[in-house]
């Protein structure tokens, strides 16, 4: 209905201005300091960084819901993997906040997202353009699977920390015997993000034969 197709616009037009002010930011912050301003990304931009996140939770309920047609699964585990490296790792432990792979992985995160809201805006008024198309269906291919080794990397960053304040992990008092070592549930997460992104590739696949096949191209183009 025109009112959803509304409420979507704007929810990809807020998204859009959220990450691309990140984008922008995280730019002219490195022309201006150089190496130095790598190291207090988090501290400059994380805010709206977890608000942008916190809110990328609604699209697994417009999914739900109906009111948009992609596959719930794919964006479930790209959603999800985000919130947990964002809060529960990296927003926990302020040794890994200074740490230059949360720049990396803000970077990777916000182009792609820049993109993907920017195709989504459009594509909800039927606009089309090939180039914008392309690079929505094909830089995230290349993009996304460095996106997981960052996350990788900073699961693996955080893990000296974890053990060493015991964050997350719970020891029951008697009679129970039973107690979760978080650091473990970190490295079991990894074997899981992997075999993840494995999936999501190949549905990210999927999406760009679909969208960029030649019938779609020529449909798109008339």
């Amino acid at each position: 209905s025109f009112t959803m197709n509304t409420y979507l616009f704007v929810y990809d037009l807020m998204q859009f201005c959220g990450h691309s002010w990140i984008f922008t930011n995280m730019i002219i912050r490195f022309m201006t300091f150089g190496k130095d301003s790598l190291a207090d990304t988090f501290y400059s931009i994380g805010l709206v960084m977890r608000l942008c996140q916190l809110f990328s939770i609604l699209e697994i309920l417009h999914i739900l819901t109906g009111i948009d047609k992609r596959r719930l699964f794919p964006r479930f585990l790209q959603i999800t993997e985000r919130i947990i490296v964002l809060f529960v790792v990296i927003n926990s432990q302020e040794e890994v906040q200074g740490k230059y792979v949360v720049c990396v992985l803000f970077f990777l995160w916000n182009i792609l997202d820049v993109v993907r809201y920017t195709y989504d805006m459009l594509a909800r008024m039927g606009i089309y353009y090939l180039p914008l198309t392309w690079l929505n269906f094909s830089l995230c291919i290349l993009l996304y699977p460095l996106s997981v080794l960052a996350k990788a990397f900073a699961i693996c960053v955080s893990l000296p920390y974890f053990e060493s304040f015991g964050t997350y992990s719970i020891k029951l008092p008697f009679p129970f015997t039973f107690s979760i070592y978080f650091p473990y549930v970190l490295k079991m997460y990894l074997l899981v993000l992997f075999v993840g992104m494995c999936f999501i590739i190949q549905n990210l696949f999927s999406e760009r034969k679909v969208h960029l096949g030649t019938g779609n191209i020529k449909k798109k183009r008339s």
